[in-house]
């Protein structure tokens, strides 16, 4: 997921990328974007929880067997 950051130069709320050892601002032109680049992360995490919480339950129902 994008790290996200005000921009040092013109405050703006922007994406964080690092290229080549060097750290570049992208802007995020809609307000809608960046609440929506929110809710992804918040989307990602629960299924990343949801994934290991399954992985954990297939490891038990394996070793019984």
């Amino acid at each position: 997921m994008s790290t996200i950051a005000n921009c040092p130069t013109c405050g703006s709320t922007s994406k964080i990328k690092e290229k080549d050892g060097k750290i570049i601002y992208e802007a995020v032109q809609n307000e809608e974007a960046f609440k929506k680049i929110g809710q992804l992360k918040i989307a990602m995490e629960k299924f990343k929880t949801k994934a290991e919480t399954l992985e954990k339950e297939l490891k038990k129902i394996k070793l019984k067997k």
